[in-house]
């Protein structure tokens, strides 16, 4: 089979973790664990090795034929439009389903160890399958709709797998969040896609590519603007940005899948599949920067006071998808991707590495009740440390190539705003970033005599008259309680031990431990590709891969970049001097840890805006007081008075007219044969006179 046919094969990538997905939900209990596990991650591998194959054979074609369609059948024939089934395999679907099946795959691989001994362990990898099995069916799309019908698959599994502990209120709260702020997105996606339907008959990439440049000018802002309403909503932009710090209350692989290989990455796929709306459409692709830099700003500085290990690392993905899109709007696309796939490796590294700092710290996120745990924690932390240089930019790991690369186009472009953003955007990363890593692996011992609820002896007189001992912890029936979660009931005294908590270590006397071999792999590998990986793409002639490689996929777009490798490196210079003072910052402030874990320097020497940024500027809480209040009344408004009485009232109108009409109308239907004759008579002579009167004329 010659290089062709093998593209044509494409769909087998999608295909494959879709099987897994149906076995899994068939037969999943029945297989149980760990199989169901690694029959998902087999599948995953086994894909991934496909795209391999689709991969060389691109390779083996010119530049100018490595864009193959294959139709699976005709899905939607209307009149003049006509919608198929059918994937593109090309460099950017190909760049991207290596990511998702390569980086996808190991994080399968850690889902193996991390969810061991859960009961929906089966269920949970059928939807992590199902997950990646959408966004590659988003990716290889040959049209908006193809793009669409993944894009609602990983919005769908994100609910499915945020809320896959859904016992927990906080985990069905997030998962609904991710629902409905990606339904606000999604809307303008349709909206977009209704548009291209009216003005060029198609949704095909190709066809409305090559339309864009010669549409008007109002049509061409108005589809760029609603696809990146979308963009806003799956990648986690200014303004539908909350979501994605929620959806932390899932299990720690779905975190990382989302952050890392899929769903936050489509929103960059999207505006790179369409840019020529973008390029067409300065005022689009202004919005599209500036939006992006801001995001990276404020997301940055919100991350830089997150006690959570979790958050912390959601808020840096927000940061640093703001910089994907600001190269986006830019122009520079090959930017974007090379840091969409760095950022896969260095950030997928990390929240496997805080999966196993929880999993190791019986279940603690906060990193004020953490520190040195690289003594206890060694591959984890080095593998941590190693993605820690690469995302703050640090030569010659693999942000320093990506992220300053985006820095660079920004200057290069004549947007200094934009680049003065960007930098201290890179500023905040340092900061928050080595805080991290200070506060959970070096610094003092936090973790230790924690007041805690002992399960073992009762104390004896724990109790008195006027209630339970200030403090107490409360045993009844087996359940533990403190007393503000009991309170004191004089009925319930008799039942109930009071047991004073003692001052223990919190791990039930035992150190944070390391994690197993099947989540320690996926980590070191994912550390190795954030060293390496910037090895795609250096700014050095003849080693400019990943830039010949999409180079097709792009052809005729300008995207900035330094005019000599001596301008390039002093931007860079510039780039990792910002990064290092915030570096710097952070060392001076968390090398030693904490001095108590309610006090964090920081957040200390800058008061109030401290608590302004750490609350995420209340805009969560503004947006739920709205919905809430002004929202609600609304709602309840145009439920009441516009659905109730105007459309329900105009409809009910209408048909009780109709009805007294008809009432009214039955009289003449009386059965006489005499009117009814009268009745045809008159209709004759008023026939005649119109007759009569129309010839007269």
């Amino acid at each position: 089979m010659n290089a062709h046919g093998l593209l044509e094969l494409v769909g087998i990538v999608p295909l494959l973790p879709l099987v897994g997905t149906a076995v899994l939900l068939l037969f999943g209990r029945r297989i149980g664990e760990p199989i169901a596990g690694w029959i998902a991650t087999g599948l995953m591998g086994v894909a991934f090795l496909w795209a391999l194959v689709m991969l060389a054979a691109a390779l083996s074609l010119a530049p100018d034929e490595r864009s193959v369609s294959s139709v699976v059948f005709t899905w939607l024939p209307a009149d003049q439009l006509k919608v198929d089934m059918a994937f593109l395999a090309d460099p950017l679907s190909i760049t991207w389903i290596l990511l998702v099946t390569g980086v996808g795959m190991l994080i399968h691989l850690y889902a193996v160890g991390y969810m061991h001994g859960d009961p929906g362990f089966a269920r949970f990898f059928a939807y992590f399958n199902l997950f990646a099995a959408s966004m590659l069916i988003l990716v290889l799309g040959n049209n908006y709709l193809v793009t669409f019908l993944g894009w609602e698959g990983v919005g769908l599994c994100s609910y499915l797998l945020i809320s896959f502990w859904n016992q927990r209120e906080s985990a069905a709260v997030g998962g609904k969040k991710a629902f409905i702020y990606n339904r606000v997105g999604d809307f303008g996606f349709m909206l977009a896609m209704f548009l291209l339907i009216v003005e060029f008959g198609s949704l095909d990439y190709g066809v409305t590519g090559k339309a864009a440049a010669t549409a008007a000018g109002g049509v061409v802002t108005a589809v760029a603007l609603l696809l990146f309403l979308a963009v806003t909503g799956k990648s986690a932009q200014i303004p539908l940005f909350p979501w994605l710090t929620d959806a932390m209350e899932g299990p720690t692989p779905v975190s990382a899948l989302i952050h890392a290989a899929t769903m936050v990455t489509a929103g960059i796929f999207l505006i790179a599949r369409a840019h020529p709306f973008f390029d067409a459409s300065p005022d689009a692709a202004t919005v599209v920067a500036w939006i992006g830099a801001i995001t990276a700003l404020l997301a940055g500085t919100i991350a830089c006071f997150q006690p959570d290990i979790k958050r912390a690392l959601a808020y840096s993905t927000i940061s640093q998808l703001g910089y994907m899109v600001l190269a986006c709007g830019l122009g520079a696309y090959t930017a974007a991707i090379f840091l969409v796939l760095m950022h896969a490796f260095y950030k997928g590294c990390l929240f496997l590495g805080a999966g196993s700092v929880i999993h190791g710290d019986d279940e603690n996120q906060d990193m004020r009740v953490m520190g040195r745990f690289k003594a206890f924690l060694p591959v984890t932390a080095g593998s941590m440390v190693i993605a820690w240089l690469a995302i703050t930019g640090v030569p010659p790991f693999a942000g320093f190539w990506a992220k300053d690369g985006i820095i660079e186009a920004a200057y290069e472009d004549g947007k200094y705003g934009l680049w003065a953003v960007a930098v201290l955007a890179a500023v905040m990363t340092g900061i928050y970033m080595t805080r991290l890593i200070y506060l959970t692996f070096f610094g003092n011992e936090r973790f230790r005599d924690l007041p805690v609820p002992d399960p073992l002896p009762a104390v004896s007189g724990g109790s008195d008259d006027d209630g339970p001992i200030d403090g107490a912890v409360a045993v009844a029936d087996g359940a533990v309680y403190t007393e503000a979660e009991l309170g004191y009931d004089p009925d319930f005294l008799p039942t109930v031990e009071y047991r004073e908590p003692p001052r223990q270590s919190r791990l039930g006397g035992h150190d944070p431990h390391e994690s197993p071999a099947v989540m320690l792999v996926p980590m070191v590998a994912l550390a190795i590709l954030a060293a390496f990986g910037g090895l795609l793409n250096l700014p050095i002639q003849g080693l400019e891969f990943l830039d010949e490689w999409l180079a097709p996929v792009f052809e005729g777009v300008t995207q900035p970049s330094p005019s000599s490798f001596d301008e390039g490196l002093a931007l860079t210079g510039v780039a990792f001097f910002f990064a290092s003072i915030g570096i710097g910052i952070a060392y001076l402030l968390y090398r030693r840890g904490l001095k108590a874990r309610d006090r964090d320097p920081l957040r200390d020497g800058l008061g109030p805006a401290a608590t302004l940024a750490g609350n995420a500027y209340f805009y969560d809480a503004g947006v739920s007081a709205f919905v809430d209040k002004p929202g609600r009344a609304g709602a309840e408004f145009l439920d009441e008075q516009v659905d109730t009485r105007v459309i329900d009232g105009s409809v009910n109108g209408v048909a009780h007219l109709v009805r007294r009409a008809g009432d009214g109308l039955r009289h003449m239907q009386d059965g006489l044969v005499r009117r009814y004759a009268l009745g045809v008579a008159l209709g004759m002579v008023a026939l005649l006179c119109f007759f009569l009167v129309y010839v007269a004329r």
